[in-house]
């Protein structure tokens, strides 16, 4: 029988009935949770804070090793598995989307943080030894205003997680070489969001150039100079991912994955996909599952 790789509600991870919100330690959370098909996805934010164990860590197809205070940050959608060594411990935070809307004033606020924006390589964080007893601390106070039984109970755990963020986010800072963002880096980050929202529709780079109101040239120049990839790498590579998160799951076909992706038919999909990947769409497909059994 086909396995069924799925999309996980947050629901399905609550244990006090607290549908938009769960913080926990870690070793409680994984002795609650039910069977997990491995990899999955997520409809909401997930985070963990790993302090003991070891093992190896996977989002969105790329892999990472599990140390003590290495932090791992994935926004909905992003596909992630973990096969743990040892006894493991840390904490977990899980949030809906809607979960901060009607505090923050600004509906963008979190996308400051980079480590919240679904990219992989930007979605793993050291903590730094100096902040291991503060990031705790905060931890530890987000866990007990979970047990309570309070009339701000969300308000108070929402404000540990924003000073969370707030730390991780200067620590960053303080890691960069310029803590004041350039306006190429402003402008880089600009084009991966709006990628990011319109991958299904818009594929070509003087498309974004127009959006991003520069020319072609310079998109392409800035791509190159920063990334060392050009602007329409950038474009299919986020296609290919989202294609790689829909293979996961047999309950689609690869034909229906390509018209959901807006190819003209399944052959130019697979075209597209062996060419960015190295291989075809279902030889992908059959690797993700054998490496998971």
């Amino acid at each position: 029988m086909k396995s069924e790789f799925k999309v996980y509600d947050i629901c399905e991870f609550s244990l006090d009935r607290q549908q938009d919100i769960i913080v926990s330690r870690f070793a409680v959370y994984l002795k609650n949770l039910k069977s997990l098909h491995f990899p999955h996805r997520h409809d909401f934010y997930h985070l963990i804070l790993f302090t003991h164990g070891g093992g190896s860590f996977s989002i969105d197809f790329q892999n990472f090793k599990i140390i003590p205070y290495r932090a791992y940050f994935m926004a909905p959608g992003q596909v992630h598995g973990w096969d743990f060594e040892g006894d493991m411990d840390g904490y977990v935070i899980n949030f809906s989307v809607q979960f901060f809307q009607s505090f923050l004033l600004k509906s963008d606020y979190l996308d400051q943080f980079h480590f919240l924006n679904g990219i992989a390589a930007d979605s793993v964080i050291d903590i730094e030894e100096e902040q291991h007893d503060l990031i705790i601390e905060i931890m530890d106070n987000a866990v007990r205003e979970m047990e309570k039984q309070s009339r701000f109970k969300k308000d108070a755990i929402r404000a540990w997680i924003l000073q969370l963020f707030l730390q991780i986010g200067n620590m960053n800072v303080r890691n960069e070489v310029q803590a004041a963002e350039s306006y190429n880096t402003t402008l880089l980050k600009n084009f991966e969001k709006l990628i990011e929202k319109n991958y299904l529709d818009l594929r070509l780079p003087k498309q974004y150039a127009e959006l991003l109101f520069i020319t072609p040239n310079h998109l392409n120049a800035l791509c190159t100079g920063m990334l060392g990839k050009p602007a329409g790498d950038m474009i299919r590579n986020r296609i290919a991912l989202e294609a790689k998160r829909m293979l996961i799951n047999y309950s689609r076909t690869v034909t229906e994955i390509a018209y959901a992706l807006n190819f003209e038919d399944n052959s130019y999909f697979c075209k597209f996909f062996k060419k960015q990947t190295g291989v075809s769409p279902e030889s992908f497909r059959k690797s993700i599952h054998a490496d998971a059994k």
